[in-house]
């Protein structure tokens, strides 16, 4: 992403990466699966979930064979500046090919390449000698763009890039806003079994108060603009308590919805008697589905400081193996134990108004507030820093590097442009399901397939003129005939087509 430099930081082990893979995949879009699963029907959701997530571990494949060869290209770089440096017995000048390689080489990146290969003098005339494709720099999908695409390349990749976050800041934006209605608005319109369905128009008390339940929403919206918008005008970063508290509350949220809906189902509660297909619900489960694989756009991050990467594309697959499961055991005991999905999952465990007499899981207040307000407590931290990575990345598509740009320019109005459209789309409407099914749909599936799939078509043929053939060459993707590159593009086509029909179809 732009605005993040290229150092490693700490190292650690395969299980530690995997584990971190799974903790950015299994986020916001899990909690809008459930619903879309509903409406899809259970038969139909199984079989779009597996081949989505075959096409995201395929994709996820390319971007690690994008790297190997954007860390070969550095590699060789460093090698030949080190053979001059040796010949003119000083550090002389970076003599490459490519401005925008020479600016991933700086002073740092060349010593720590040299530091890790203390035999690199010994061994330069040896070409086999130098594992040049081995994983040691960390070049974000912004750089890897730099490298391997034209301007127009790069200039697109980064547009999708800021329709995804700025997708990704709304859906947050109306789920903490959604989350905080539901649980502090007490009027109740009585159904069966004490099921309530609103209306948008309904008042969110029951007092003589004339607000409306999205009058409430849109003032909740206005107070996380005021108390989360101002962190976009500074720099944040996400320190490594925040990341264990989110991730132990993740946790604990959705292990506590697993164990609720299955000890209701072992006990007969379960209401739930979703379809088995529904072809109106594939494509908003098909955007729900892309985005809740999404991982392509961090992946330099999570696996460059990986130490063992022999086994990475099995490793890869079996924690994706875990991630389908873990989503069918969420969705699967979700529409089984609940008549009316919401579409922000935790929301069907919020505390029940209208008496506790048939309330299908647990009344512990503790766990209904507490599932209730998960949202709000995680996509609150996560906020901030999602919106100055899009903050950075609009920089990085408008502004030139090298130029210097007025105060009000680059502190004011950039900031300003990253969090009121999020917010102003969160206004306009509070469905999560459409949202996420619209950001996975579109942006989403140009990041997870066409842009995977064009970084390894190019970066292949760069190896070939760059490096060349009889070189060590790991980190090489299973999937290597082109027919695949082909099959991904093509597939993309075929469901951005296919959910813009029903899109059009259905106004």
């Amino acid at each position: 992403m732009a605005g993040e430099n290229t150092d490693t930081g700490d190292s650690y082990s395969t299980v530690t990466g995997l584990v971190y893979v799974f903790n950015l995949i299994v986020g916001t879009g899990a909690l809008t699966m459930p619903a879309a699963f509903s409406h899809a029907g259970w038969l139909v959701s199984l079989l779009v979930l597996l081949a989505l997530a075959f096409m995201s571990y395929l994709t996820t494949t390319f971007v690690i064979e994008a790297m190997a060869t954007a860390n070969a290209i550095v590699h060789r770089h460093v090698i030949q500046h080190y053979k001059k440096a040796i010949k003119e017995e000083e550090m002389g000048p970076i003599n490459c090919q490519s401005e925008l390689v020479a600016d991933l080489l700086t002073d740092e990146v060349i010593s720590n390449a040299i530091d890790r290969d203390e035999q690199l003098p010994l061994l330069l005339n040896t070409v086999d000698s130098v594992d040049y494709y081995s994983i040691t720099e960390r070049i974000e999908l912004g750089k890897m763009a730099s490298i391997f695409f034209n301007k127009v390349g790069v200039n697109l990749f980064y547009l999708c890039i800021v329709v995804y976050l700025y997708g990704d800041l709304t859906i947050y934006a109306a789920a903490i806003a959604k989350s905080l209605r539901d649980v502090t608005c007490n009027y109740v319109v009585e159904g069966p079994n004490c099921t309530s369905i609103y209306n948008s128009t309904d008042p969110c008390w029951t007092t003589a108060s004339s607000i409306s339940r999205h009058g409430v929403y849109m003032v909740y919206l206005a107070l996380f603009l005021c108390l989360l918008g101002p962190f976009t005008f500074f720099n944040v970063q996400k320190t490594k308590y925040l990341q264990i508290l989110t991730t132990v509350m993740r946790w604990l949220a959705f292990i506590i919805m697993i164990v609720l809906t299955t000890v209701a189902l072992s006990k007969g509660k379960g209401r739930g008697t979703p379809l088995v297909a529904d072809i109106k619900g594939v494509p908003n489960l098909f955007g729900v589905c892309v985005y809740s694989f999404m991982c392509h756009h961090s992946l330099p991050s999570l696996i460059t400081p990986i130490r063992n990467k022999d086994r990475l594309f099995s490793v890869l697959f079996a924690d994706y193996l875990l991630i389908l499961c873990f989503y069918s055991l969420l969705s699967f005991t979700g529409i089984f134990t609940f008549e009316n999905l919401q579409d922000v999952y935790t929301l069907n465990f919020e505390p029940q108004k209208c008496g506790d007499s048939d309330t299908v899981v647990s009344s512990v207040p503790f766990l209904q507030y507490f599932l209730a307000l998960f949202p709000v407590f995680t996509l609150s931290t996560n906020f901030p820093i999602i919106a100055i990575t899009l903050r950075n990345n609009l920089k990085s598509l408008f502004l030139k590097e090298s130029k210097k740009y007025s105060f009000f320019l680059e502190c004011i109005l950039f900031p300003v442009i990253t969090v009121i459209p999020p917010v102003a789309i969160a206004f306009a409407t509070e469905s999560l399901e459409i949202l996420v099914g619209i950001t996975g749909s579109y942006a989403g599936a140009v990041i997870q397939y066409v842009v995977p799939a064009l970084l390894v078509y190019y970066a292949r043929k760069d190896s070939l003129t760059s490096i060349g053939l009889g070189v060590k060459k790991q980190h090489s993707s299973p999937f290597l005939h082109i027919g695949w590159i082909v099959f991904v593009c093509a597939w993309a086509l075929a469901c951005v087509i296919f959910v813009t029909v029903d899109h059009i179809t259905s106004l």
